[in-house]
């Protein structure tokens, strides 16, 4: 008995890690959030660096609602009627009445009958992966599509799995008439945005590729996507990339809680029908815990408030102050990955520079998240800056002056 042994194989493998710039190394510890004030959006202090104020421009909270008091308040008031934690999973005795409420709610804003909250998106994601994989299902899968995807796939065990350059839909045409006559059903599985880079997949062509053959499977081209970073982030209302690309809906939408909507947990949501499916056969759903009930009234508050002129207005201060960081990255020179999405990448294409830069931005009050390899392919290394709608246009400029202190 012991782990000496094992935890020398460890620090080898670690050291290797570290060695060739892969390491996460030691996560910064949040002490103290500052809310918005003057024209400063939020600040945060980090443990170790006294009273620095740092600017998180490496955040999923798109919409900023983690702070607001409407949603703060419906938590709160939520947990003190029912309690903190739900105390059993959902068909023991977990369920409550905001839980079914968010449901309902997420079907309604996404215009589909029903919906189903996990404990997270990833969670999501293999819970409906692997109940939908039979023996004779096919997965055609964007090359580019999140670690949750590729894992529930590998999960999953399907007849056969594809995958295409990413978007590149000739090669998705391609592998779908390739398995003609191999399987009964077939996946096709695709991020809404892409979350190292931005950008985002055309479904309104993908679904009119698969009106093409659909009638080849006996049971059907299942078009699934995973708009964890567009929901709530992307479009006029919100709606992701549905919207964005004047998509009828997909077959199956996941999304998350805990991105725009500043939340925590994840979603299914489509036809009444598939839902009770996966109540019954989802082990990410039955043998875990839902999220609290205090989460859920937020969750909940927070849609109330995105469905509404106010949250149109935030989206579009969101818009704007995405648009004036890339506009201001070209302005010095920088190489981006240009989309609507508030995702902003810029491309550093080595993995020392990048640490560098990130390393830099620290020591000048600005948090952006450094992506090398193997989360991103070697070349495409990059720093993924994140834009929030409860930064300002001062919070703006004050990054792109580090950034142009650093090239000078």
């Amino acid at each position: 008995m012991g782990l000496q042994k094992l935890g020398e194989t460890l620090s080898e493998e670690l050291t290797v890690l570290h060695n060739e710039g892969r390491a996460k190394g030691k996560e910064d510890i949040i002490t103290k959030v500052i809310k918005p004030h003057g024209k400063k959006g939020p600040r945060f202090l980090i443990k170790g660096y006294g009273e620095k104020e740092f600017l998180k421009m490496n955040s999923n909270s798109y919409l900023g609602m983690s702070l607001e008091e409407e949603v703060i308040q419906a938590e709160e008031e939520a947990s003190r009627n029912f309690g903190v934690g739900p105390g059993a999973v959902r068909f023991i005795n977990g369920t409550y009445g905001p839980h079914r409420d968010l449901e309902k709610r997420l079907a309604a804003f996404h215009n589909r009958e029903d919906a189903v909250i996990f404990s997270a998106a990833y969670a999501t994601m293999i819970g409906v992966f692997v109940p939908l994989t039979t023996d004779e299902t096919i997965i055609i899968s964007d090359e580019l599509n999140h670690n949750c995807i590729i894992n529930s796939i590998r999960l999953s065990r399907p007849k056969d799995k594809k995958l295409y350059r990413h978007l590149d839909l000739d090669q998705l045409e391609s592998n779908i008439k390739e398995s003609i006559g191999h399987a009964r059903r077939v996946l096709i599985i695709t991020d809404g945005v892409f979350s190292m880079r931005g950008d985002y997949a055309p479904l309104n062509k993908i679904s009119d590729i698969i009106a093409k053959y659909n009638n080849e499977f006996p049971e059907d081209i299942i078009l699934m996507v995973d708009d964890s970073h567009g929901v709530g982030a992307f479009g006029k209302t919100g709606k992701g990339t549905e919207e964005i690309t004047n998509s009828a809906p997909v077959d199956i939408l996941i999304g998350t809680l805990g991105k725009a909507f500043g939340v925590n947990g994840g979603y299914v949501t489509t036809t009444e029908q598939v839902t009770r499916y996966f109540r019954e056969k989802s082990a990410t759903y039955i043998y875990s815990n839902p999220i609290t009930v205090g989460e859920a009234a937020a969750a909940h508050k927070v849609i109330d408030i995105l469905d509404s002129e106010a949250g149109i207005e935030r989206l579009a201060h969101l818009s704007r102050l995405t648009k004036q960081f890339e506009n201001g990255l070209k302005q010095l020179d920088f190489e981006i990955i240009e989309s609507e999405h508030p995702i902003v990448p810029l491309m550093v294409r080595d993995t020392e520079k990048t640490i560098n830069i990130v390393n830099y931005l620290k020591q000048n009050g600005i948090l952006a998240t450094g992506l090398n390899f193997p989360v991103v392919p070697k070349g495409d290394q990059c720093i993924r800056f994140q834009v929030n709608a409860n930064h300002t246009e001062y919070d703006i400029q004050t990054a792109l002056l580090v950034l142009k202190a650093y090239k000078n």
